[in-house]
């Protein structure tokens, strides 16, 4: 028995190991995290007045702006960022609030 003849026992797996990691591969690529390929932030009718990093503090600063008549929002766009959104008429006012704010 020649060396070559034995390899053929070792080509089925070899094959079998580059398929099921180019198929690996390539769905990581298709349903992988990538920030590029992901569409901007749609606020929609609203504007961004402040990201915090706390949960308590963003829901704080909801509550200042409704004491003071403004109409807000706060979404939880990743771990430990939260933003304040409110309307465009509103939006002068609620970042003069928001910059006297203690985000803590």
């Amino acid at each position: 028995m020649s060396p070559v003849a034995g390899t053929h026992y070792l080509a089925g797996p070899v094959i079998a190991f580059a398929v099921v990691a180019g198929f690996a591969l390539f769905l990581r690529w298709a349903f992988g995290a990538d920030e590029r390929r992901r569409p901007p932030a749609d606020d929609g009718l609203l504007t961004r007045v402040a990201t915090l990093s706390r949960r308590d503090s963003a829901l704080a600063l909801r509550a200042v702006l409704s004491d003071a008549g403004i109409r807000s929002t706060v979404r939880f766009s990743g771990p430990h960022r939260a933003e304040v959104l409110v309307f465009p008429e509103d939006a002068d006012r609620a970042r003069a609030l928001a910059a006297s704010f203690p985000s803590g």
